[in-house]
């Protein structure tokens, strides 16, 4: 009997090995599975998910649907003027934190910053900007300037601050750098050779990222009011109290109006820019 040959052997070697690969590659994935339905069960435990609940609340859903026609449109300037203080809170806190961003995304580019000992820290000042809502920066900037729209303008900024600043320093991470250092070859400052090597590259996406914060924080700010921060929030938590639905529905829509008219102007604006 021939015995096989050494590359049917390899063969046979490859294919087992192969095999137990796959095998492998299965039990962890039934593993991940398992672990993934365990994390989801144990969180809607702990969320008091209640699908009863929600089945007998929904007639009472349906009650404050139906009294919520016609709107109430005899407050709709009120309104717009509340809308335009939501709208100018994100536009002033969009441009305060866009404006801090910038020196605060120098120094958290590794491949930029001047003080390497600070590119840890400024990380770390973004992240936890970020990771802190403007709601929770409003809340207590109402405690500390009081009442009105100047509490959100500084919650909206100070979380801004933190996206903004992190876009801004891996978008200058990312790009290449070969354009700035040929012009630094000429006897160019670095600031020169940024200003004219560098910006050109990273200024189309600063300023569609820019945007659409200016868009996200539009869209954050209408509930800002419920912490006393001003704006059409404001509104929306006194028709809230008040159980008042058709107030309710005509602030809605104006929002749902408003926002849906500053997205398509933003994004015409992102593709022109891109």
């Amino acid at each position: 009997m021939q015995e096989p040959s050494s590359a049917v052997l390899r063969a046979l070697e490859a294919r087992a090995r192969e095999s137990v690969g796959w095998s492998g590659r299965r039990v962890l994935r039934a593993a991940c599975l398992v672990a993934l339905l365990v994390l989801l069960a144990a969180s809607a435990r702990l969320a008091q998910v209640d699908l009863g609940r929600l089945i007998e609340g929904l007639p009472k859903l349906g009650h404050w649907l139906a009294t919520a026609w016609p709107p109430k449109l005899d407050e709709v300037p009120i309104f717009l003027w509340r809308t335009a203080e939501t709208v100018a809170m994100a536009a002033v806190g969009t441009a305060i934190a866009t404006l801090l961003a910038v020196p605060m995304a120098l120094l958290a580019s590794r491949n930029l910053t001047p003080w390497p000992r600070l590119y840890l820290p400024a990380r770390w000042l973004l992240n936890g900007l970020r990771g802190i809502d403007s709601f929770v920066f409003a809340l207590l900037f109402v405690a500390a300037v009081g009442l009105g729209p100047f509490a959100g303008v500084l919650g909206i900024a100070l979380h801004t601050w933190g996206s903004a600043g992190k876009f801004m320093a891996d978008t200058i991470e990312s790009a290449p750098l070969g354009p700035m250092q040929a012009v630094e070859t000429t006897g160019a400052g670095r600031l020169i050779a940024a200003r004219y090597a560098l910006v050109p590259e990273v200024l189309p996406a600063i300023l569609s990222s820019t945007l659409y914060l200016f868009e996200f924080n539009v869209r954050a700010s209408t509930v800002l009011g419920v912490v006393g921060a001003g704006g059409i929030g404001q509104e929306l938590k006194n028709s809230m109290d008040l159980l008042d639905f058709a107030r309710l529905a005509t602030i809605i829509a104006i929002v749902l109006l408003v926002v849906t008219a500053i997205d398509q102007v933003a994004a015409w604006l992102r593709r022109r820019l891109v």
